[in-house]
């Protein structure tokens, strides 16, 4: 038996129906994300889960209330979403009005380009690998939640592939993804799951 780790993307926030990038930014969710995650919760609750984290952020944690109803949330900090620096809180078309040459190089190749005053990928990776690797270690063969952000379950992914495809790795909002960890080794068993929310 191993520790399987259900890595859940927070419900939609205001932020992200306006295609904005979030990551510092404290929002809750709009209507549209309590009920995503309410049917989460739904499709999770014969599931056997011993221990939930969460993120620090309001959009997270509200998350996994709705999800997990009664029970303990362990907030980790260190599962917070990427500081975006001069990016935070602006949409696609905004950064691209201003910040249009650093934006398309952050876009193309973003491992190596850092928006001004923003957290570096490496950095990031670093951060939450840092944080995962506690709560792995801590919950040796059993099932674990952790509700968190888009970009966060992408840099998990992605160094558990050995892939640079962060972009491509971000799942959608209140989306289900499963990391099972056996002798050690991690293998992503599910990705970007959002059945629960056409039911």
């Amino acid at each position: 038996m191993g520790t399987k780790i259900f890595l859940i993307r927070h419900g939609q926030t205001e932020g992200n129906a306006r295609k904005q990038y979030c990551g510092l930014l404290d929002m809750e969710l709009n209507a549209q994300g309590c009920m995503q995650v309410e049917k989460l919760g739904r499709r999770l609750e014969k599931e056997v889960i011993h221990r939930i984290y969460a993120s620090d952020k309001k959009r997270a944690i509200q998350s996994a209330r709705i999800i997990f109803k009664g029970r303990r949330i362990n907030k980790v900090s260190g599962l917070k979403e990427i500081n975006f620096g001069i990016f935070e809180g602006k949409s696609h078309q905004e950064i691209r009005e201003s910040n249009a040459d650093i934006y398309e190089k952050w876009l193309s190749d973003p491992y190596n380009t850092l928006v001004p005053e923003s957290e570096s990928l490496m950095d990031f990776q670093k951060r939450v690998m840092g944080a995962l690797e506690k709560i792995v270690v801590s919950n040796s063969n059993k099932t674990v939640a952790i509700v968190c952000h888009g970009g966060t379950i992408s840099i998990i992914l992605s160094h558990i592939n050995g892939s640079r495809n962060f972009w491509e790795l971000i799942p959608k909002s209140a989306s289900l993804n499963i990391v099972e960890y056996v002798n050690n080794q991690a293998k992503i068993a599910l990705f970007n799951d959002i059945s629960h929310l056409n039911v």
